[in-house]
């Protein structure tokens, strides 16, 4: 997908934006990396956010220049497990992205993430965008992950992760499993805090042997192997966008219907 003409309006383009659409990062990571001074504009070292960019400016990130994308990119990876979400680690561990680099010469970034010991469905993109948005738990985009675990799980605790639990201070939730066996559960989550599944399991006293993300929304794994991948359709990345979770368009209509029935009463 190419992205269109009017990339730079004429009150140019907030520095997070601008790097988001670079594909360096999210705009919410963009913003870290000019809080740690780490942007030059016009070789002077930018720390606010809100700065504006526009044509003819020479944008830096650690001193190396980067442009706007011109061709987006929309990936689905089966992220296999000891794979890490990031662009670099310090221990030398195996890192998702150098899956991509051979096929695709943009920048690209992980939207969300999966811990290294996990696996499954996850987006790699160069469109921070897009990035923001599918990653922002007010878009309570689903998240279905499949568990198999070392011992049977009780329903009743399933459905005490359903009501949720508080682990040290922070409630975590899941907002509807199936049983598949005594020990493979599928479970979908709204928000995913960081490792929440297993947080659980653990205040549970469940190990796991396996979890797979399963969805993203509404695009499936389907029949991708661990290491494969596959570009994310025009419209399918639309879907993604434009997709909501089903709790949320039922507190839409129900929020709709209360408003019209006050106004009838008023009347």
């Amino acid at each position: 997908m190419r992205r269109g003409n009017s990339s730079f309006p004429d009150e140019g383009l907030r520095l997070q934006v601008y790097l988001a659409r670079c594909g360096v990062a999210s705009r919410r990571r963009s913003e870290q990396f000019i809080a740690a001074g780490r942007v030059q504009v016009n070789d002077l070292v930018v720390t606010e956010a809100g700065s504006r960019v526009f044509p003819g400016d020479t944008v830096k990130i650690d001193g190396r220049p980067i442009r706007l994308e011109t061709e987006l990119r929309y990936i689905a990876l089966y992220k296999p497990p000891y794979y890490l979400c990031s662009n670099f680690d310090p221990q030398g561990r195996d890192l998702a992205v150098d899956l991509l680099k051979d096929h695709y010469s943009e920048r690209l970034f992980h939207v969300g993430r999966l811990d290294f010991l996990s696996e499954g469905l996850i987006f790699f993109t160069n469109d921070g965008d897009f990035a923001a948005k599918v990653s922002h738990p007010s878009w309570e985009i689903e998240k279905e992950y499949r568990l198999e675990t070392n011992s049977a799980v009780d329903e009743a605790l399933l459905r005490q992760a359903v009501r949720g639990v508080k682990i040290d201070g922070v409630e975590y939730r899941i907002k509807s499993f199936r049983i598949v066996s005594r020990r493979k559960i599928d479970m979908t989550l709204n928000e995913g805090k960081n490792r929440e599944i297993r947080r659980l399991m653990k205040h549970f006293g469940i190990g796991i042997r396996r979890l797979i993300r399963l969805r993203i929304g509404p695009i499936e794994l389907g029949s991708l192997e661990p290491g494969e991948f596959r570009k994310l359709s025009p419209a399918e990345v639309e879907s993604v966008l434009n997709y909501q979770s089903n709790e949320k368009r039922r507190r839409r209509r129900d929020d709709s219907s209360h408003r019209r029935t006050r106004r009838g009463g008023k009347e």
